[in-house]
């Protein structure tokens, strides 16, 4: 392409930069709040919950998580169907533009197994979260008690 007019040259320029930089990565619109680990006894896996809300214009798709306390992080979906309580193993969640997705017992949770320690409850440990565009976001879980339902039952 031959630019005529050699001051159209930094006109052109700053459009194409601002053109490849205003898209920002799914992580930077997800903001993850009540998150908390379902300490189990023993060797137990334990469910990893927390609520992740998107403020793009654009949905986000969590593909999968990773914590050097755990050696296996899996996204699973819990179902009840006819009184049978199913657990089945997912590749994505998608969390809509402007909406927001839950990670909540009885539903969509990640399932932490071989733990490399014993967690505490009241222990933090950090996980990050992957998505599908290879952003990443690290989010701190804190232990529960294996009798909690949300976040904020410590003491039941």
């Amino acid at each position: 392409m031959m630019i005529r007019n050699a001051r159209a040259l930094p006109f052109l320029l700053a459009g194409s930069i601002f053109a490849t930089g205003i898209h920002a990565t799914e992580a930077e619109h997800i903001h993850a709040s009540q998150a908390w680990i379902r300490v189990l006894p023993g060797d137990l896996p334990a469910g990893a919950y927390v609520t992740l809300e998107n403020t793009s214009d654009q949905p986000a798709m969590l593909r999968s998580a990773t914590t050097p306390r755990y050696a296996s992080v899996m996204l699973h979906k819990s179902s009840s169907e006819g009184g049978v309580s199913r657990m089945a193993m997912v590749e994505s969640l998608a969390i809509p533009a402007h909406g927001k997705a839950e990670l909540s017992p009885g539903g969509y949770h990640l399932m932490l197994s071989k733990a490399g320690t014993p967690l505490s409850v009241g222990e933090n440990i950090k996980i990050t979260l992957h998505f599908a565009d290879g952003s990443t976001l690290d989010t701190d879980f804190v232990a529960r008690p294996a009798n909690a339902t949300d976040a904020g039952d410590a003491h039941h």
